[in-house]
């Protein structure tokens, strides 16, 4: 992973994947979204509004998933996953069973 975005409040991070796929953390590894002061709350769901409109628009994905779990890594944080009918899990979650060989690249 790496940084693309980040200030006292959050980062944004890339993940590997054959999908855009970024990742918003809080800075403080609050375990869950209500335990985090409203200011943070709301910068979270400023960067995804932010980061889906972009893919949105860069991207043309047929949906745009966006999960919250956290049950590896308890620390919160968002997914966001610009996803495509070729992709190798649609219309999966990209955690489910792969459908296919995907041939989506970017």
């Amino acid at each position: 992973m790496a940084t693309v975005y980040e200030n006292e409040l959050i980062r944004v991070e890339t993940h590997e994947s054959e999908v855009p796929w970024l990742i918003v953390f809080s800075q403080y590894p609050y375990q869950e979204f209500s335990q985090a002061p409203s200011e943070v709350r709301l910068e979270l769901f400023r960067a995804i509004d932010i980061i889906e409109k972009s893919m949105l628009e860069y991207y043309k994905p047929k949906k745009i998933n966006i999960a919250s779990f956290g049950n590896y890594l308890p620390d919160l944080h968002w997914h966001v996953m610009a996803r495509f009918e070729n992709d190798s899990f649609f219309p999966e979650p990209m955690w489910g069973k792969q459908q296919r060989e995907g041939d989506y690249r970017l």
